[in-house]
């Protein structure tokens, strides 16, 4: 089975990455998700929520201030002006 490999970064500090299934997020043109094969991209990151669904373990929410992400090759670069995860999210790999 495919997987996007994500990372997420906020401006001052590393947050996730990991392998996915699924990356949920909002862009100034509305609200969008990326699944393994999505065409590259790059969008402009709204503030809000962003859903992440890993491969293994249950699926969580990152709280961004805004920021950008890029899709390329089943990678996704997540880069916020602030991010902030639960408590109950296991951490992922750097």
């Amino acid at each position: 089975m495919a997987e996007l490999q994500v990372e997420i970064v906020a401006a001052d500090h590393f947050v996730w990455s990991g392998a996915a299934k699924l990356v949920k997020g909002r862009t100034s043109n509305g609200e969008i998700g990326i699944l393994p094969g999505h065409v590259p991209m790059l969008a402009v990151l709204a503030a809000g929520d962003m859903e992440i669904v890993p491969v293994s373990g249950s699926r969580f929410s990152v709280q961004v201030d805004g920021g950008f992400f890029s899709v390329d090759a089943d990678r996704v670069v997540i880069v916020a002006d602030n991010a902030v995860m639960a408590d109950s999210v296991p951490a992922g790999t750097r």
